[in-house]
């Protein structure tokens, strides 16, 4: 008989593993999302991975491609119908009704940073479990808060070292003024409706908005000359909108109206947006035309009727998300600088047992002094242990030998110019404290 084969595992298609190299450039989103949501008055909030499915059948719409194509369901062993989170907002406005949040002081305003699961086909930037940063402002209707959203978004990127960023907004209207729109939109399509792929076709019986969503070349390529809703808004959605680009335009926010952008779900009404890094490439052999290439990082909007959907009453509200895995390509591609997060300034070094036994001590004692230390303990060579020293840059190693533990002296080493002396162990902390700061 022949041995079976071991089995060799490989993460699942569409995830990956965060390796310690690029924890730094997680680290740095995390922190700059942080710093910019607390800035602006949003709390955080986590929600869990996995929701009754039919939350988001009742809120996201039944045509979407994550209802009808990305979601991950299952059953529980109780026969419960379950979803992996496939996007933020919905849990979000969930917990909002749920846990009484209409009785806090409006408006309520949320961040979170988490994993989202959509399976579709995974490419560059886009992963069947991904991670987004979102911004929610639940509670008021103003549209200073729908300007103050997307400002939120960009100014993410841009102190994360983001350039060329820019904005893509829209308003779809609300229930009033879209049925005349869409009566217009249908008549468009229904004499090229020959030449829509099939989900359109169908997207026409149930959503004919959604047709200006498809990503489809085909049927891009006819969005061009659909009717613009933005000529067929009501009075309150037009001075929304109008007050929605004058605050934009105080924060200096370059952005450009896009009269067919719609979101991906049914719960938008009014000021829908997307945001965008322009990335200029060259084309072409000798003559080398430049041409510019647009990169979807994130976008949201006005969503004042979800919490109706959802069974409760309705809450205006809007929200954005950015997505981190582009965001970090971006900084990649950008050469972004981000700084290491493990940058021993010390080393420690010890030979034979008794120093190896005192040195886990005294580790933990230039750990608590906030001195960042770095150690081989499982070499017994010194000059193997140097070796690691001089590869980790630090400036400082710290010797301690039996005849050092017993004495109870450390050996204090300057690594660039290799002078050594001794120095008592209880002082040792002080002294490399001073070195350091010189």
């Amino acid at each position: 008989m022949t041995a079976k084969a071991k089995k060799q595992f490989q993460a699942p298609k569409g995830t990956f593993d965060i390796l310690p190299e690029d924890q730094k450039y997680w680290e740095k989103v995390r922190k700059v999302i942080k710093h910019v949501a607390i800035g602006y008055g949003f709390e955080r909030i986590d929600t869990p991975a996995i929701e009754s499915s039919d939350l988001y059948a009742l809120s996201a719409g039944e045509t979407t491609d994550v209802v009808e194509k990305q979601m991950y369901t299952f059953k529980s062993r109780g026969g419960d119908p379950l979803t992996l989170r496939p996007e933020g907002t919905i849990s979000v406005m969930r917990s909002f009704l749920e846990h009484g949040m209409q009785q806090l002081p409006q408006p309520v305003k949320l961040y979170y940073m988490a994993p989202m699961f959509r399976y579709e086909q995974p490419q560059a930037g886009r992963y069947r479990q991904h991670h987004q940063a979102g911004f929610e402002v639940l509670g008021d209707q103003d549209p200073i808060y729908d300007a103050q959203v997307i400002y939120v978004c960009l100014l993410a990127g841009e102190e994360l070292g983001l350039k060329n960023l820019s904005v893509e907004i829209n308003s779809i209207g609300c229930s009033k003024c879209r049925p005349a729109y869409r009566s217009q939109l249908l008549r468009y399509y229904r004499s090229r409706t020959a030449k829509l792929c099939k989900d359109c076709k169908r997207r026409m019986k149930k959503n004919p908005l959604r047709l200006l969503d498809c990503k489809e070349e085909k049927c891009q390529q006819m969005h061009v000359n659909a009717p613009n809703l933005i000529d067929h808004l009501c009075q309150e959605c037009h001075d929304h909108f109008k007050l929605v680009l004058e605050y934009l335009d105080e924060t200096s926010i370059p952005y450009v109206l896009n009269s067919h952008l719609v979101r991906g779900f049914d719960y938008y009404t009014k000021t829908v947006f997307e945001v965008f890094l322009e990335d200029e490439h060259v084309e072409g052999g000798s003559e080398k035309s430049h041409q510019r290439s647009k990169l979807a990082l994130g976008g949201g909007g006005r969503y004042d009727n979800l919490a109706k959907a959802l069974g409760g009453k309705d809450v205006p509200a809007v929200g954005g998300s950015l997505g981190m895995e582009r965001i970090i390509g971006v900084m990649k591609k950008q050469d972004v600088k981000v700084p290491t997060l493990f940058k021993p300034e010390v080393f420690l070094i010890q030979l034979g047992a008794l120093s190896k036994k005192k040195s886990l001590r005294l580790f933990e004692d230039l750990r608590k002094a906030g001195i960042v230390v770095a150690e081989s303990f499982g070499k017994d060579s010194i000059k193997a242990q140097l070796r690691s020293a001089d590869r980790l840059g630090v400036k400082i190693s710290l010797i301690l030998g039996q005849k050092e533990a017993i004495d109870g002296v450390v050996l204090l080493r300057e690594m660039d110019s290799g002078v050594q002396e001794s120095v008592e162990l209880e002082k040792i902390i002080k002294v490399v404290k001073d070195r350091l700061k010189k």
